[in-house]
């Protein structure tokens, strides 16, 4: 197997300012110092999983229709020709709907040098339809990502560079 990437975790002060924008009930440097040090890089569950596994730094209640935008303080540095694409776990999938916002995330090798250090945030809805409560400790695997590798066409002529990050390359 072929060794092409690379996670981090985001600087603690990105973590920081990102976790206290999402969490508001965590703000002193301490409290999230402690999240910050003990987030799990993700990992492989088993030896021939496909899916790098990607954990919540903190436990987690949705009610059925509520959203959470999660700061996982990780990003990854992969080969230029890879993107790394996140789904959601299929037990959590399965047992009680819940979905990525976006379907499927789509993180290009060049959002690790971008603004924000390239913070993987996952946007998820427990999107229930039997009215059921998901309840996740801290430290759940939640999503998954995959490496991919992709291909351009032949007259693809694109010089342009990442300078930004959600939805900085559409702009």
């Amino acid at each position: 197997m072929e060794r092409i990437a690379h996670f981090e975790k985001v600087s603690f002060e990105r973590f920081y300012e990102d976790f206290k924008d999402t969490f508001p009930e965590f703000q002193t440097k301490e409290e999230i110092r402690k999240i910050y040090d003990y987030i799990p890089m993700p990992k492989r569950a088993t030896k021939k999983s496909a899916g790098y596994d990607i954990f919540l730094p903190i436990g987690l209640t949705l009610n059925p229709g509520q959203t959470a935008k999660i700061p996982t303080g990780i990003r990854v540095k992969m080969r230029d020709d890879y993107v790394f694409m996140i789904y959601p776990r299929s037990g959590l999938g399965f047992k009680y709907r819940l979905q990525l916002n976006n379907t499927v995330g789509v993180i290009d090798a060049d959002y690790y040098d971008s603004d924000n250090e390239g913070h993987i945030f996952i946007k998820i809805t427990n999107d229930t339809n039997e009215d059921k409560t998901v309840v996740m400790q801290d430290h759940t695997a939640f999503s998954q990502g995959i490496f991919m590798q992709y291909g351009i066409t032949d007259d693809d002529d694109v010089t342009t560079e990442r300078n930004g990050g959600f939805g900085s390359t559409s702009k």
